[in-house]
């Protein structure tokens, strides 16, 4: 979208902002140290860096890898020509249409985990898929991370929410993979948030210096809505993003050169009347087609949001923005979405209904990705020959060997004729997405795991559990 001038601009003013303005990181005087030390101008908990310092400081970020599934089959890679989805992230609330909206709990987490490991288009279990509410804080990412190890067997991330929470979820992720694996492969990611604008807190810092410090992964991500945490104009919005994000990886590096990271970013606008987030905007595509073009350029794999939407329903506004905002994503070249399943109402909520339909929507985005094969199989001589001129296509033998397979078949989709569908009860999409979450659920499987492991992370649980007093912050 943006030629080189364009795109020297934003970084110009990216370095102008890290330069004249700087950066906070408050809490983490480590942190600080390790940037001092690597010849940033520190002035309390104020970074300041030279032109192009902090983009030499990312040098040796690592441009494509792998994250290792305790299932090898669902392994996936980084960067590149890629592209991992992963549900939605975060959520409070859970929402379906037989129980309204409601707090989540650790049930609904466990659900949602094997959601995704039934889904053959969601390629990563996400992190805090929702936030389950009836664990006190201090103790629910213990049972988070046992679900997402025990109940799915793909790519996941740990807890973020204090630098001891990311060394147990890597802990825990040690006595199923091994150390020895680990000291060389990733397996488990931190999500780390930048506290926009231009702040680093002690609890993100110090969980990224975490996995960092451990060689697995880092998602540093900007969450910016435009007027509230940066200015309206998406261009300084932009620059803006792009410093705040290369300082995390620049940290990442500094704790240990190479360690695997993501450059995140999501971006939105803000409904300047109320103040509260909108998404799918095309000020918000655009500006995440443009900060992809600066991750390439960086050349670190890049995440942006996914299936997001302001809607309270799965409903016609729920679509239209969630198709919006993926597909700036899709078509920017993003190597991960993570966001493209469940998302509802800003992210205070994760539907059951809109986790299948966005499922499907991932399955779209795969095949849209894939391109268009110009094989001899594909231009079908075969089937012009023996169908001839004015004859239907539907017999022939090129027909019968692809049908069961060329064309994508969205089983929440209903494109019978209207009497048929009408006889059938008028169902809507998502009253089909109802009952296609509760037949799936019911058809899930547990994935293997070795006994012995499985009974050293419930001890594991149950001793940190024991060690501490409940704590609801």
């Amino acid at each position: 979208m943006l030629d080189e001038e364009a795109l020297y601009g934003l970084e110009d003013h990216a370095d102008w902002l890290l330069s004249e303005i700087g950066i906070e990181i408050r809490g983490d005087p480590v942190a600080l140290d390790l940037f001092r030390d690597a010849g940033a101008t520190v002035d309390g908990e104020r970074l300041r860096f030279d032109k192009g310092h902090v983009r030499a400081l990312c040098e040796t970020a690592p441009k494509t890898y792998t994250m290792h599934a305790r299932n090898p089959a669902h392994s996936v890679e980084f960067g590149g020509n890629h592209l991992v989805f992963g549900g939605a992230y975060g959520s409070p609330f859970v929402s379906d249409l037989d129980g309204g909206r409601r707090y989540a709990t650790i049930e609904d987490f466990r659900n949602f985990v094997k959601l995704t490991h039934q889904s053959p288009w969601l390629h990563h279990q996400s992190g805090t898929i929702c936030e389950p509410v009836d664990i006190p804080v201090n103790k629910r990412h213990l049972d988070m991370v046992y679900a997402h190890l025990r109940y799915g067997d793909q790519p996941f991330m740990g807890s973020v929410t204090a630098p001891e929470r990311a060394q147990d979820s890597i802990a825990m992720a040690e006595l199923v993979f091994g150390e020895s694996f680990m000291r060389d492969h990733l397996v488990i990611q931190g999500n780390i948030n930048v506290n926009s604008p231009l702040v680093y807190d002690h609890v993100m810092s110090g969980a990224l210096r975490t996995y960092a410090a451990a060689n697995q992964g880092n998602v540093i991500s900007s969450f910016i809505i435009a007027g509230a945490m940066s200015p309206v104009t998406q261009p300084a919005l932009i620059a803006q993003c792009h410093a705040e994000v290369m300082v995390g990886i620049a940290l990442t590096q500094l704790v240990r050169p190479g360690a695997p990271v993501v450059y995140g970013a999501f971006l939105t606008t803000i409904d300047l009347k109320s103040g509260a987030p909108t998404f799918g905007t095309f000020e918000s595509s655009l500006a995440t087609f443009a900060i992809a073009q600066l991750a390439r350029r960086v050349g670190i794999p890049f995440r942006c949001g996914g299936l997001l939407t302001a809607s309270k329903v799965v409903d016609a506004q729920a679509t239209q923005e969630s198709i919006n905002a993926m597909t700036c994503g899709v078509m920017g070249g993003a190597n991960f979405i993570f966001q493209a399943a469940g998302w509802l109402e800003s992210g205070l909520t994760i539907s059951y209904e809109k986790f299948m339909v966005d499922a499907q929507q991932c399955g779209v985005m795969a095949g849209l990705v894939s391109g268009l094969s110009i094989a001899e199989e594909q231009l079908a001589r075969d089937a012009f020959l023996e169908s001839g001129i004015g004859n239907t296509f539907l017999g022939t033998a090129h027909t019968m060997r692809h049908y069961k397979t060329t064309n994508f078949m969205p089983g929440l989709c209903d494109a019978a004729p209207f009497e048929h569908w009408d006889e059938q009860g008028a169902v809507d999409m998502q009253t089909r997405a109802n009952e296609s979450w509760k037949k799936t659920l019911s058809e899930y499987e547990l994935p293997p795991l070795d006994e012995g492991i499985n009974e050293a992370l419930i001890d594991f649980v149950e001793r940190k559990k024991t060690s501490m007093a409940d704590a609801w912050y």
